[in-house]
């Protein structure tokens, strides 16, 4: 063969070379396969048949928010559920005997000490009603702080139950056996009314109803959406613990950053009466006018007034929502 015939045989082999890696690699290199296959997909997922899925699936979901949010509004706060939300298991028969007994026990109190029946009256009024209101609200949010700490831990415990093809009702019953209180009997009520006919989703509305916070709000709604809709309700759940626990990081964080502005205005508020009690030990009858004579009682109630206007501002200023 000369060198002619060569050459051209040389040439054809290239252009036969090049020409199947044009076909088979080039695709790859310029990224036309990946480019088709996504067009492919998306012709897909926006066929006819998919978009009404989707749609369907999204009204589905829009509807289990109103309902929700619709159960939630309609809820009245009734005595009854005040004492729930705290962790007691009074009558109303009983807040009123308690009621009662602190009316007359803090205006006895207040009529020995002071002498004076007047006082002593708005002391019975308080002790009636302020006392008891007070001690429910102390318990209530000291209950909801602790159920909210230990929420994260009990959706973890039903994430990986799932995850393990345990059922969701199985799982909140080992919640109910071996957490922490007040989860322990916030899930036992969960399974008492499932065990009476109530759904899922009505039962953790419920469980709202009685530990009215943001975080049960998320949960029940995340469950009721999975049981209407469908879902994956391991990596749902997973997400949510995740949400809660950055919140509660978040709220640790400004907790710390606001110590200082908490210190400050303790300080500041504690300054007055650390003063009045120094000039008293040094000059009890110096500072007695305040409380003597009208004049000072009046200076007195308007520094009350004053004083209490300005702890309530730098409260409300170092007091964040997360």
């Amino acid at each position: 063969m000369n060198a002619g015939g060569l050459a051209l045989a040389s040439g054809l082999l290239a252009l036969t070379a090049g020409g199947l890696a044009y076909v088979f690699v080039f695709p790859y290199l310029s990224g036309e396969k990946r480019s088709a296959e996504r067009r492919r997909t998306v012709s897909v997922v926006t066929a006819p048949g998919n978009r009404v899925a989707t749609v369907n699936r999204r009204e589905q979901v829009a509807k289990s928010l109103k309902d929700v949010e619709a159960k939630r509004e309609g809820t009245r706060v009734t005595l009854e559920l005040k004492l729930a939300r705290a962790g007691l298991s009074w009558s109303r028969k009983q807040y009123f005997a308690v009621a009662a007994v602190m009316a007359v026990v803090f205006g006895l109190v207040i009529l020995i000490a002071t002498g004076n029946p007047l006082a002593g009256l708005g002391a019975v009024f308080a002790g009636g009603f302020g006392l008891p209101l007070w001690l429910i609200t102390y318990l209530r949010k000291r209950r909801i702080k602790a159920f909210i700490n230990e929420l994260p831990t009990a959706i973890d415990i039903i994430t990986r139950g799932v995850r393990a093809g345990i059922p969701v009702g199985d799982c909140f019953r080992i919640i109910s056996r071996e957490a922490e209180e007040p989860i322990r009997s916030e899930f036992r009520q969960v399974v008492e009314s499932q065990t009476l006919g109530l759904s899922l989703g009505e039962a953790l509305m419920k469980m709202h109803e009685r530990v009215p916070v943001s975080d049960v709000n998320f949960f029940a709604i995340v469950i009721s959406i999975q049981a209407k809709s469908g879902g994956n309700l391991s990596e749902a759940l997973a997400n949510l613990s995740r949400v809660l626990r950055e919140r509660k990081k978040m709220a640790g964080k400004i907790q710390a950053m606001s110590m200082e502005a908490k210190a400050s205005g303790g300080i500041i508020a504690a300054l007055p009466f650390i003063v009045a009690l120094l000039t008293y030990l040094s000059s009890p009858d110096y500072i007695s006018l305040l409380w003597r004579t009208d004049i000072g009682k009046l200076a007195l109630v308007c520094s009350a007034i004053w004083m209490s206007l300005g702890v309530f501002t730098m409260k409300k200023m170092i007091s964040f929502d997360v």
